[in-house]
């Protein structure tokens, strides 16, 4: 019988992790279908209720914008999904429902790539206080980071966000700041890393900070998959640069084996989400993003 698995998102409608789970299921000769569920808030506990009820599925993924909205609709979580307070793999275990947080293993595969053989950094700012973010805010606790600054749209987003992981941060120096294109400058002046975790740049030539703030010292990371203009301008700093490419992949093998209990065939699922891409499709942390709440 053909198991199932979903991702349940608002809007789902071009899916680069639909290509490559079901490159990697094929490929292994797995009977399994990936589907799209667009579900909007309001029908996501009725989504979760079908996954729990149905023996067909191995599980689910969870996106934009209901990472956080589901966790209270899974039974137990592991403990990146409790630590970040966001879910983006559901896995059954008979009746009950696991989640997960696989964006936190894909952004740690991110971060090396960016940082390559110089030391990890100490300090960064971040632009954004969606799900993704919580698996980077997370992801540079667990790296040692001693200084953090979250930028967000929505000021009291953030700092909801740094309340939640207060805790598990309380040796370091973690803060929101509003949103304000002078105060990013001067808190850049004094980081090492900058990380995009916002959908600005996604489908559209816009940036989430103007070049000439950006210094030719600085690493910066793009959740958003594509060569953004934010990427573009940096590298015309002198920057390095890296896209959500890595993190995309990583996130995404990491949910496959747990589904299955398989090694995913990381080359397979690469070269689907090149063929994806190639066609247009465009994603920000895994999938095409409505804009959050957070950005």
């Amino acid at each position: 019988m053909t198991k199932r698995v979903v991702l349940i998102g608002h809007p789902v409608a071009h899916s680069l992790s639909g290509a490559m789970q079901q490159a990697a299921f094929d490929h292994l000769g797995i009977d399994a279908r990936y589907e799209l569920w667009d579900r909007a808030p309001l029908a996501l506990a009725e989504a979760i209720s079908e996954i729990r009820a149905d023996d067909d599925f191995l599980g689910a993924n969870v996106t934009i914008p209901h990472k956080e909205r589901v966790v209270p609709h899974t039974d137990r979580q592991t403990e990146e999904a409790h630590a970040t307070g966001a879910v983006n793999t559901i896995t059954r275990d008979g009746k009950r429902l696991v989640g997960h947080n696989t964006d936190v293993a894909g952004f740690k595969v991110a971060l090396d790539k960016l940082v390559g053989r110089q030391k990890m950094p100490r300090t960064a700012v971040v632009l954004g206080a969606g799900g993704g973010s919580r698996a980077v805010i997370y992801g540079l606790i667990r790296e040692g980071f001693q200084r953090i600054v979250v930028f967000n749209r929505h000021l009291h987003r953030a700092e909801s966000m740094v309340k939640h992981f207060s805790r598990s941060a309380a040796h370091m120096d973690l803060r929101a700041m509003p949103w304000h294109e002078s105060i990013i400058e001067a808190e850049l002046a004094k980081t090492k890393i900058l990380i995009n975790a916002t959908s600005i740049g996604l489908g559209t030539d816009e940036t989430p900070v103007p070049a000439e703030i950006l210094t030719g010292d600085l690493l910066v990371l793009d959740l958003v998959y594509g060569g953004t203009r934010l990427l573009r301008d940096a590298e015309k700093a002198g920057c390095t640069t890296s896209d959500g490419g890595s993190m995309l992949l990583h996130q995404g093998a990491a949910a496959f084996q747990l589904w299955t209990g398989e090694d995913a065939p990381l080359d397979v699922m690469q070269a689907a989400l090149d063929e994806a891409r190639g066609k247009g499709v465009v994603s920000a942390e895994g999938e095409p993003a409505a804009p959050e709440p957070a950005a």
